[in-house]
């Protein structure tokens, strides 16, 4: 009954949770350009009009490729509630990205596919920073498990600092805003077409937006995990990396592909490797 209660809370309030985000995040953005900016609540008056409109797909395939990013996503955030395998978690996630990239790809169109080739490239990007960091937190609680990863008896991020850091850099790419929001962006900024959503409309569309909701809330979670120990640091420090990262993708502008496969495999993926390795000596060898 418990554990029914914990999947049907994720399934509802996580969308919530994410347009309220979504929502906060272009109030701020459009304070910081000294715009009024459009009410909190519009992502959700967004998503209800979409969904309202008539469904016009370039390639059946789109509608259950977007079906599949929005579930695998509904699934990893379950999942985590439930405290469950948090490698199993990654990959789930991993099989949303690639139904995106599967579902633009599948289209004829320049601009989708162009998108489609720069998250292909984030990927190969930020996924060994991810799995550096799964394995460090196993070197530091001997599991993989969710429950039993909350178990340890210290915030993860006195003993992971550099793998946290490497994560919200990650972080930065896996919400595409700037200076990574290469496939695609969230706000306007200086596109003219969409990248890898620009041949999905109306409730395909509403599908992925969906997705990118619940997709945010597991990123969230994610920092959650470090702060675990204590409910009100955890949603301080969940609030403070999310208002960073708003800052961020206003004050910087984009960077190249290269670039940022560059940045990402020596400066993100170097923090978490000093960190996996003072874990692993410390907790393995000592």
């Amino acid at each position: 009954m418990k554990q029914a209660l914990i999947v049907l809370a994720s399934v509802v309030l996580s969308p919530l949770i994410g347009g309220l985000l979504t929502g906060i995040d272009r109030k701020i953005t459009a304070r910081m350009q000294n715009r009024f900016g459009p009410p909190i609540l519009q992502p959700f008056y967004d998503i209800f009009k979409l969904f309202s409109k008539e469904t016009i797909v370039v390639s059946n395939t789109q509608i259950l490729y977007a079906f599949l990013f929005l579930v695998f996503n509904i699934v990893a955030v379950v999942m985590f509630l439930l405290k469950m395998d948090l490698l199993l978690i990654l990959f789930i996630l991993a099989f949303a990205t690639t139904a995106l990239i599967l579902g633009a790809m599948a289209t004829n169109s320049p601009y989708s596919r162009i998108g489609a080739h720069r998250e292909l490239i984030s990927v190969l990007a930020y996924e060994p920073v991810l799995i550096a960091m799964i394995v460090a937190i196993y070197f530091v609680t001997g599991s993989f498990n969710i429950q039993d990863i909350l178990k340890h008896n210290s915030f993860l991020i006195l003993d992971l600092p550099f793998i946290f850091i490497a994560f919200s850099y990650v972080l930065t790419i896996k919400l595409r805003k700037s200076p990574f929001d290469l496939s695609t962006s969230h706000h306007g900024h200086q596109e003219l077409v969409k990248g890898i959503t620009t041949e999905f409309a109306g409730p395909v569309l509403g599908l992925i937006e969906l997705g990118h909701w619940y997709e945010l809330v597991l990123l969230l979670l994610f920092v959650w995990l470090f702060f675990a120990k204590n409910i009100f640091v955890a949603i301080a420090a969940i609030l403070i990396c999310y208002f960073l990262e708003i800052v961020i993708d206003n004050i910087s502008a984009r960077l190249t592909w290269k670039i940022m496969l560059q940045l990402t495999w020596s400066v993100a993926f170097g923090f978490a490797l000093v960190n996996l390795i003072w874990v692993y000596i410390k907790y393995r060898l000592l």
